[in-house]
């Protein structure tokens, strides 16, 4: 029997804060994270106001599926139709909020770094397809299968409506790790300005 998306959690928006501050965990030593907040302290206590607004996006706009409501993994799925971030979907999700909270200077680096990704998603995505915005596993859950398991679930979904997957990764240990569910390189670059490797995967769909 193929999963579904019912055998996981939907997250509610009172594990908004919960579910962010573990993926803040997960993220705590990502090469972009890092390059946005070199100093780790500071890293530490401002990654969970991002993710608090890229879950909660990603709950107005997508899909956002825990794998229980202990939020082992947390996975942020977009439809392509609302991937991309425009401003009055940004003041809904809170994220105006992020301009206090982070600083202009590292707003400023998200943004740039940003941009850059998103002309890279658009040459390649001019098509409906499914965007992979975050996946994130509590670092002492790692390596138990709560990722496969949610990425498993929703390929059920993407394969029943034929639609591709997409996603990007600035780690290389992850690249691999796509690939074993069927996504591939379709660019490698390194984001202006920055010494950091940035991969754009394509999961294509089925027949």
């Amino acid at each position: 029997m193929m999963p579904d998306l019912n055998s996981l959690v939907r997250l509610k928006g009172s594990q908004i804060k919960p579910a962010a501050e573990m993926l803040a965990r997960a993220f705590q030593d990502d090469p972009l994270f890092g390059y946005f907040f070199p100093d780790a302290s500071e890293r530490k206590g401002k990654l969970p106001y991002i993710f608090k607004f890229l879950i909660r996006y990603g709950v107005c706009y997508g899909e956002v599926c825990a794998t229980s409501p202990n939020l082992e993994g947390v996975a942020v799925w977009l439809p392509s139709e609302k991937a991309d971030m425009a401003l009055w979907r940004v003041i809904r999700s809170g994220g105006l909020s992020l301009l206090f909270k982070l600083g202009i200077k590292s707003i400023l680096r998200q943004m740039s770094a940003t941009d850059y990704m998103f002309s890279i998603r658009k040459r390649h995505t001019p098509f409906r397809h499914w965007f992979l915005q975050s996946i994130g596993v509590d670092p002492m859950f790692q390596g138990k299968g709560y990722a496969s398991t949610l990425l498993k679930t929703m390929f059920a979904r993407t394969d029943k409506e034929h639609l591709p997957c997409y996603l990007e990764t600035q780690s290389e240990k992850n690249v691999s790790i796509y690939q074993h569910y069927g996504f591939k390189v379709v660019e490698e670059v390194t984001i202006p300005g920055t010494e950091i490797s940035h991969w754009a995967m394509l999961r294509e769909r089925t027949s």
